[in-house]
């Protein structure tokens, strides 16, 4: 039998920790092995058995939740989960947390009521398995097999065929694709970037809603233009494109100008948006002008991606080990020969631009 996705929850309410509790163990394929109501009496908890996957509160006595969170990501990383209460209409405190490592930031608030819609609990319980599955892809099989959904790949969103009588230009796209820690890498990246930069599309694996206020940070803080992307969007030097949470970002070509289309469809290496599907795109429309980076993230999105932009003769770069706030995604493109140099987060902007 396969082994259960143990599951460590920490916050300050007993109500609380009871109820995700049974919301949590009502799933075959997930064991809550803990409680506690504090940071320290987890730590305690996590010496004698670690878990796959921990929840937080953020405020919580002794130690609040992002405290906490840091401490966990910088000794042994494991994957988080916020819920909370405090980021339900605070889009920085919501960013603060992805950018300290939380692989998800959802409200306690969907979790609060006497009848708890069944729907926000097959959420939580299938962004468990989503985040626990980096450690568990290779053993964990037939107990979720039932209620796993498709990973569909690229293909469900775009099929790998170039369109006819593609006018050439000798224009540059960067595509950049990143999960956990890359709110901290992209800005890193962009920040390097000097204001004739190639136009950039970005994917960034967050919630949605939240990429809109990301985008703004960033564009105060950079060189280049930086907005959340709409579709029919013109990708041009000196502006990166962020696909909005929830939709899919596409790469195009109309005539000899780059543009960018949003998109639904589903979920992809179960992400939308997905670094795959943007990387396919860059792969057809950019080809040898492409430039694909794939920086921090759990699993495994974009990495056929990246191989894909390889084959088709772009420049393709990995964040290497030692940067990453988790090396996941970096690390199956690695395996997988689709990246032409694995780079420290620092030297990436440099060499993009000594190379373009």
């Amino acid at each position: 039998m396969s082994e259960k996705i143990k599951v460590l929850i920490v916050d300050n309410s007993a109500i609380f920790r009871q109820a995700l509790t049974k919301i949590l163990s009502a799933d075959p394929a997930i064991e809550v092995v803990a409680t506690a109501s504090d940071p320290y009496i987890a730590a305690n908890k996590m010496a004698t058995q670690a878990p796959d996957v921990i929840t937080i509160d953020i405020e919580m006595p002794r130690m609040n939740g992002l405290t906490f969170l840091k401490k966990i990501m910088s000794q042994h990383p494991i994957p988080v989960i916020v819920i909370s209460r405090e980021t339900e209409n605070n889009m920085e405190l919501t960013l603060k947390a992805l950018n300290y490592g939380a692989s998800e930031v959802m409200s306690k608030s969907l979790f609060e009521t006497n009848d708890i819609e069944e729907g926000n609990k097959i959420k939580i319980r299938e962004i468990i398995r989503k985040v626990a599955r980096a450690k568990l892809r290779k053993k964990f099989v037939h107990a979720t097999a039932a209620v796993v959904p498709a990973k569909f790949s690229a293909d469900a969103v775009l099929n790998q065929v170039r369109p006819k009588n593609l006018v050439h230009t000798s224009d540059i796209v960067i595509a950049v694709g990143a999960s956990t820690g890359g709110i901290k890498a992209i800005s890193c990246f962009l920040e390097a970037l000097p204001a004739n930069a190639p136009g950039i599309v970005i994917v960034q694996h967050m919630p949605e809603n939240f990429t809109k206020s990301f985008a703004e940070r960033l564009n105060g803080i950079c060189k280049i233009e930086v907005k959340e992307a709409v579709n029919g969007d013109i990708v041009k030097q000196g502006r990166a494109l962020i696909a909005p949470g929830n939709e899919h970002l596409l790469l195009r070509k109309r005539g000899p100008q780059y543009y960018v289309e949003v998109k639904d469809g589903p979920l992809v290496n179960r992400h939308r948006p997905s670094v795959d599907v943007l990387f396919r795109s860059a792969s057809i429309y950019a080809g040898k002008n492409g430039i694909g980076i794939l920086l921090t993230g759990m699993g495994d999105d974009g990495a056929k991606g990246l191989l894909e932009m390889k084959q088709s003769g772009a420049k393709t770069i990995a964040q290497d080990e030692k940067s990453s706030v988790v090396f996941g995604m970096p690390k199956e493109a690695i395996l997988l020969n689709a990246a032409d140099k694995i780079m420290p987060l620092q030297e990436i902007a440099g060499y993009v631009m000594r190379n373009v």
